[in-house]
């Protein structure tokens, strides 16, 4: 009889496990967008917030901002985002979507909402009822 591995049922692992292969089907439609993942994230991010902070985008994003600062450069140089400086303090800039940025962020978040109908589809109705709440109760505590 084989030994069951730590990983098997470590939450972290799991965690990190079905997030990466939940994702690599979408993230098939994001490259066939001409997007990287790195830029779906900016777009989703900002699809209904304001206008964000550098800092306030890379946090929410999940990336260093170093790496957030290259992203927003090089999607500001294809019309996807614009940066505007702030009208209070002109050393700090907000990014936002352009037209054409927004366009493509509807659509992708409309095929994302889709393969999310698609996963949860796959998990009894119990288990996909608790999923979100029992990760955003783990959120908010690892927050306080």
């Amino acid at each position: 009889m084989t030994k069951a591995r730590f990983v098997d049922s470590y939450l972290l692992y799991l965690m990190a496990v079905a997030s990466e292969r939940a994702s690599d089907s979408f993230h098939v439609q994001v490259r066939n967008a001409g997007l990287r993942v790195p830029e779906w994230r900016v777009l989703a991010c900002l699809i209904d917030s304001p206008p964000l902070m550098v800092t306030e985008l890379a946090d929410l994003a999940l990336l260093e901002q170093s790496r957030m600062t290259k992203i927003i450069d090089q999607m500001d140089a294809r019309d996807l985002v614009m940066r505007q400086p702030d009208p209070r303090d002109r050393r700090r800039v907000h990014i936002s979507l352009t037209v054409e940025g927004r366009a493509i962020a509807l659509s992708l978040v409309n095929k994302a909402k889709d393969h999310e109908v698609e996963l949860m589809a796959s998990l009894a109705d119990t288990d996909a009822a608790r999923i979100k709440p029992v990760l955003m109760a783990l959120l908010q505590a690892l927050s306080a």
